[in-house]
């Protein structure tokens, strides 16, 4: 169970690195600053080592589903940082994506 807990959350954080590696790289495209670039390819890069570790601790069929969080981040993000307008279509579609992953897990 304890090791269930810890697997599922570097299930999430796999997905939080994934999508703050595209934030970087969305803040990169606007300054051309090349510590964005970099910090965008480190997230990106350990998002992806996770995802290699957790494949061989975790069903198939439930991390590469679980990818689909990365939805919810991005949501996230728009709003927080990029200051975009999130629309209930956007909210209902990632509500969806999130109640088909915990059918996966239960």
């Amino acid at each position: 169970m304890k090791n269930d807990i810890l697997l599922y959350s570097l299930l999430l954080l796999m997905t939080l690195l994934g999508s703050l590696g595209s934030v970087f790289f969305k803040g990169y495209t606007a300054g051309k600053q090349i510590k964005l670039l970099l910090i965008g390819f480190f997230c990106y890069g350990l998002g992806a080592l996770l995802n290699i570790y957790l494949l061989g601790q975790l069903p198939y069929t439930l991390v590469m589903p679980a990818n689909a969080l990365t939805f919810l981040w991005a949501l996230l993000f728009a709003k927080l940082v990029f200051k975009e307008t999130i629309g209930i279509r956007k909210i209902a579609g990632v509500a969806f994506i999130i109640s088909g992953l915990l059918m996966l897990i239960w």
